[in-house]
């Protein structure tokens, strides 16, 4: 099974959108193996958007994402770092198709709600950020055989 992280960040957090987003992802069939509220320091934003570091856009960046806090979410499921990158749609919530989460709920490009891994590479190094290996919890719901045939787990 892949992993990917996720990021709740502050405007869902002040929307009081939580809930209504990871139960998108659970509903979807995907299993959560970590959460955690936290609030996002300068120095873990500099490891997380480390990318970015140089960008003019950066400053205000950092202050959106240490302003309140966030919810980081490990995912797990077949293909999921495709499967939630479609989930919560475009960039832009300007841009992003009805039905996906930042087409539903947001109308920014900064303010989008969730950051979502990119790659299975991007989410090994984004989960390292926020977790340790102590905190997964692997586990198999019982409604599992109804989620995916057993040839696809």
């Amino acid at each position: 099974m892949e992993r990917t992280f996720i990021l709740l960040k502050p405007d869902c957090t002040e929307r009081g959108l939580i809930g209504r987003i990871i139960s998108r992802f659970e509903e979807k069939g995907l299993r959560l193996v970590a959460m955690k509220m936290l609030r996002v320091t300068p120095e873990v934003a500099k490891k997380h958007y480390a990318e970015h570091l140089e960008k003019t856009f950066y400053p205000g960046l950092e202050a959106f994402i240490t302003a309140s806090p966030v919810v980081a979410c490990v995912l797990e499921g077949p293909e999921v770092v495709r499967v939630v990158r479609e989930m919560v749609g475009a960039t832009s919530g300007l841009k992003a198709a009805a039905g996906t989460i930042r087409g539903d709920y947001s109308s920014s490009r900064q303010m989008n709600l969730v950051h979502a891994s990119d790659s299975v590479e991007s989410s090994g190094r984004e989960i390292a950020i926020y977790f340790t290996p102590s905190d997964m919890h692997d586990w198999d719901p019982a409604l599992a055989c109804w989620l995916q045939a057993p040839s696809e787990a």
